[in-house]
């Protein structure tokens, strides 16, 4: 992309989009430029507001035909735009975030659409809406102010018939882009609905750690002592279980730490200890409490869990708070990116314009 005689556009950005273009056939380059442009200076979800925002060469329905029908890949792009992460963004350690949200709808003939739970108990909203369920991978890192930053690499949307649903589009989205983390040391942050056997173990199979806070009864067990003698039958795999009465005795440590783009006093306990879920596998797990300062007062206990046990408590708390960044994500895409708008009449032209739309979020997160 040639950027001479323009001035206020960054030079970073000109390398940035030349480099995404090079995954894309030679005839579709212009009119993605345009778009993706285009996509950056509107906030509505709306390709006709994208097309109005520049002098474009070609009639407006070209660029919903480039859409519909384009001869490329909306999951090729992603993947060249997580390539461009990584050159830019150079961390010891890669973290990625999933989580899902729920974009409303009115009519039940947007794709996917269908009845959800809204569980983020709203007072302004049904219990249950009707809406489109996006699953979404985002990289997260940290600005030089030290807050976090998520900037979205891949989107799922749920089908509304069939049997797939979030744990198995979380596993999809991983599965696409894990061959570019090859090498490096990369953790995945979850909430507590994603913390589930079948996840953990695909993670663990492509060398990732997990992070993720689970229920507080979870059952853990001590590892075993090994037999002093020979016994009949197979040794045991389990230890004793840890029950509140063991979990109270255990050593609590107080601290400060920079969480959640604050710094906030924490008491913790902590242990390496075997979960029951995860068939007996080797977890450090946390159980944590944070200090409100306008009740004054300890918050209830919280339990978090990392399948990487070389971590240290304060490492596992501070990196299960750069998850909640991807939330701050999923409020500026729906309000000033256009992905409450986002409109389009099959699954797989609303997943090439939402991507598009991401990688210019993206793109602007970078800039800044």
């Amino acid at each position: 992309m040639n950027a001479k005689g323009y001035t206020s556009i960054p030079r970073e950005l000109c390398y940035w989009i030349t480099f995404l273009t090079r995954i894309l056939p030679l005839r579709s380059q212009a009119t993605f430029v345009e778009l993706l442009i285009g996509a950056m200076l509107t906030q509505t979800g709306f390709v006709t507001d994208a097309y109005l925002m520049l002098n474009m060469q070609r009639a407006w329905g070209t660029y919903y035909k480039w859409l519909e029908k384009g001869n490329w890949s909306w999951l090729l792009l992603a993947r060249q735009f997580t390539r461009l992460l990584l050159q830019v963004i150079n961390d010891d350690v890669y973290y990625l975030a999933i989580d899902d949200t729920v974009t409303l709808r009115a009519s039940k003939k947007a794709p996917c659409c269908r009845i959800h739970h809204q569980h983020g108990n709203k007072p302004n909203l049904a219990q249950y809406v009707l809406g489109q369920c996006w699953v979404s991978l985002a990289l997260v890192t940290r600005r030089e102010n030290g807050n976090a930053l998520a900037i979205p690499l891949l989107n799922r949307l749920v089908p509304s018939v069939s049997n797939t649903g979030k744990l198995i589009a979380a596993n999809t989205l991983v599965r696409a882009v894990f061959g570019l983390f090859k090498g490096k040391k990369v953790r995945v942050l979850v909430d507590s609905w994603f913390m589930r056997r079948v996840f953990i173990e695909a993670m663990n199979a492509h060398n990732f750690s997990v992070i993720g806070q689970v229920r507080i009864d979870t059952r853990l067990y001590d590892i075993p002592d090994k037999p002093k003698k020979k016994q009949r039958g197979r040794p045991r795999k389990y230890g004793e279980k840890y029950t509140p009465k063991r979990i109270a005795h255990l050593k609590r440590t107080t601290t400060t730490l920079l969480i959640y783009g604050k710094e906030q006093r924490v008491r913790y306990r902590s242990k390496v200890l075997k979960a029951r879920f995860l068939n007996g596998q080797l977890v450090r797990v946390v159980w944590s409490e944070y200090y409100d300062e306008k009740k004054e007062c300890w918050k209830p206990a919280r339990l978090l869990l990392s399948t990487e046990i070389t971590q240290t408590p304060e490492e596992v708390i501070e990196s299960y708070g750069l998850r909640w960044s991807i939330e701050g994500m999923f409020n500026q895409l729906k309000l000033a990116w256009g992905l409450k708008e986002a409109w389009q009449q099959t699954r797989r032209t609303l997943n090439r314009w939402v991507h598009l739309t991401m990688i210019g979020y993206g793109l602007m997160q970078l800039l800044t």
